[in-house]
């Protein structure tokens, strides 16, 4: 199955095309969705470029009664980064006075590879918008998020095939006191994944975020690595929800967890995607479903065999 799919909703609210110019077809309220905007740079009669659909858009839904944001492709990979969709949000923050959520890169990969998707400083929407809930990028090429300040951000997500380790940083060393949804999809070094176990301690340490009630380290080819570290990470107490899906966890990282804190207290832990076998993935069962907790061991992943090598992948890379 595809891991990179286009968003079908936004902060609790359904996602809604903004339809195309002439298209006659009767609108939501302008806060009831959260509106998708798009362009398809492909089409030999492309009607109109992503500032035009843009400037059509808040002439068209009343701006100050909309919520949620969900942008698309807004041209062709490689030529355009997503600081065109920055300098947008930002211009128009006096007239998206009630813009809780915003999702930057909602691109498929029927459009575009994941690591195709040439991101920028994102940073600058933050400040632009003290009222945001919600905020998630996909793609990390060019992706830059320098250390931030934001008091009502309440879930942060980042999907790509190579996190850079500099904007793990930057996520790392931010205050968001409200932060209860954390999500970072690490990937591998080969598209620019180079975050480390030690990048993420001052997140695993606890107390960098107080409100913190669901991690997600995903999508990672140091996924036991990661394992390991959170079997003792402090954080783990406050959380009620651990995603270590996608990557490529082994019966070594499931067995560093076993052996760390326990983890009866959470609701759900994801491990979908994974290389582990069954005789520890039913370890995992019998430590932890007795007490409550949800275990996703689903989609074991596929290895390859080179030259006596064994191989294994991330769900999502390039």
């Amino acid at each position: 199955m595809s891991h990179v799919e286009h968003l079908q909703e936004l902060n609790g609210l359904p996602a809604f095309d903004f339809p195309a110019p002439g298209a006659r077809q009767e609108l939501p309220a302008a806060g009831a969705v959260a509106w998708r905007l798009a362009v398809n740079p492909w089409e030999d009669d492309a009607k109109e470029t992503f500032a035009q659909l843009w400037d059509r858009f808040l002439e068209t839904v009343e701006p100050a009664g909309v919520r949620a944001l969900v942008l698309g492709q807004w041209g062709e990979p490689y030529d355009n980064d997503s600081g065109v969709l920055v300098r947008l949000l930002v211009d128009a923050r006096e007239r998206l006075t009630t813009l809780e959520a915003v999702f930057i890169g909602d691109l498929e990969m029927e459009e575009a590879e994941i690591s195709w998707i040439e991101q920028s400083d994102v940073t600058p929407v933050l400040e632009a918008y003290p009222r945001l809930e919600e905020f998630g990028v996909r793609g990390g090429t060019g992706l830059r998020f320098p250390a931030t300040r934001h008091q009502r951000l309440r879930t942060l997500r980042f999907e790509a095939g190579g996190l850079p380790g500099e904007a793990v940083r930057g996520v790392a060393a931010s205050e968001l006191p409200a932060l209860e949804h954390l999500e970072l999809w690490l990937g591998v070094a080969e598209y620019g994944g180079d975050a480390t176990v030690a990048d993420l301690a001052p997140v695993l340490a606890g107390g960098r975020f107080p409100a913190l009630r669901h991690l997600g380290l995903r999508n990672s080819e140091i996924q036991d690595e990661i394992a390991a570290a959170v079997a003792a990470a402090p954080v783990v107490a406050q959380l009620s929800s651990l995603d270590l899906s996608l990557g490529v966890l082994t019966d070594d990282g499931v067995t560093a967890l076993l052996a760390g804190q326990p983890l009866t207290h959470l609701n759900w832990l994801d491990l979908h995607h994974n290389f582990v076998t069954e005789p520890v993935a039913e370890r995992v069962r019998a430590a932890l479903e007795p007490s409550g907790v949800e275990v996703d061991l689903s989609e074991p992943g596929d290895e390859d065999e080179w030259d006596g090598e064994v191989h294994r992948y991330t769900a999502v890379a390039e």
